[in-house]
């Protein structure tokens, strides 16, 4: 016969000795694990944000102590999965839980396995939960409430306080709230949908190539300032490559960027200090050719008395053509 403090360790021993994923220790989140999330995400989320990975740290940081518990200390996979959630990730902080609570249940069911598929949704998830989250909790009901609040209180009525309040209140709440309903959607993913989780990981990832695609072309702004103009016509570079492809030149540059941060030692700062160091480099070369060089001369010269080149025996044909040659090859590729 056994005591109930038997039968407790038992059944904690059971828990933990479940049908393990690869990599696990076979543990199953308790609703002391999601209190203790649901607290590092009111009031830690944002620790260590920075422009490299942004909510990367806090992101890990969050779900580390659950991290232990599934993979076990100090093991390789603990390692591997720390260093796959700290990387980039930027969502809203009222839908952040929903992530973590998919993340935390396809883990536990899928252990080291599920590496490729937390990464896809979390990337595939961040950002239309971002503006989401932002537009509805970060713009809309803070109008709406804060000016509900604020023109009773200027009426003198002191309940517009309570209202500010009770709607703050309101939208932690539904912030501690959606991390459970979260997990449990996706332990139903693992167990009753198994068979679309390899397409969901497939999706996932094609709408995170998709996103990052997106970002590219909406936050890297970068165009030719120079437009130089020769025998009167202006050359547009700018549009010329545009009509190869939109933002062709930000995705050429965050091409490079992401093959030099795949060197050994490159790091996004030594990256960072290289394009400057390029384009500063490149704008003086341009300078130098323009100002300093026979060739810039005579096109300025050109430009500005055509007849008074042409009779110091200086073939300025010659030169705008091989000047309008360089439009033309680049125009020719945008067919």
């Amino acid at each position: 016969m056994t005591s109930s403090k038997d039968e407790k360790d038992l059944s904690v021993e059971g828990t933990e000795a479940a049908e393990k994923a690869p990599g696990t220790t076979g543990y199953q989140l308790t609703d002391e694990d999601f209190n203790q999330i649901c607290k590092r995400s009111l009031f830690g989320y944002q620790m260590g944000w920075n422009y490299e990975r942004m909510q990367g740290s806090g992101y890990l940081w969050t779900i580390l102590p659950q991290l232990r518990k599934i993979y076990g200390d100090d093991t390789p996979e603990l390692k591997q999965m720390m260093r796959t959630h700290s990387q980039f990730i930027n969502t809203s902080n009222f839908f952040n839980n929903v992530i973590i609570g998919i993340d935390l249940a396809i883990e536990e069911k899928e252990g080291i396995e599920s590496e490729e598929t937390v990464a896809g949704i979390k990337t595939g998830l961040m950002s239309p939960f971002a503006a989401i989250g932002d537009s509805i909790f970060g713009a809309l009901l803070p109008t709406v409430f804060g000016a509900l609040a604020a023109n009773m209180a200027i009426a003198g009525n002191a309940f517009g306080v309570v209202i500010w309040i009770a709607a703050s209140l309101a939208v932690m709440v539904f912030r501690w709230k959606q991390l459970k309903g979260a997990y449990k959607a996706g332990i139903s993913l693992v167990t009753t949908m198994q068979g679309r989780l390899s397409a969901l990981t497939e999706a996932a990832s094609v709408l995170g190539v998709f996103m990052v695609g997106a970002l590219v072309a909406t936050m890297v702004n970068v165009v030719f300032a120079w437009s130089p103009e020769i025998m009167g016509v202006t050359l547009d570079l700018q549009n010329t490559f545009d009509m190869i492809l939109p933002r062709l030149l930000p995705a050429c540059i965050v091409g490079v960027i992401y093959w030099m941060l795949g060197k050994k030692n490159m790091t996004s700062t030594k990256a960072i200090f290289i394009v400057i160091v390029v384009c500063i480099v490149l704008a003086i070369a341009l300078y130098f050719v323009i100002q300093r060089t026979r060739l810039g001369m005579m096109i300025r010269a050109g430009n500005d008395d055509r007849s008074m080149v042409e009779s110091l025996g200086i073939n300025i044909n010659m030169v705008y053509r091989i000047v309008f040659a360089l439009g033309v090859a680049m125009a020719a590729l945008a067919g």
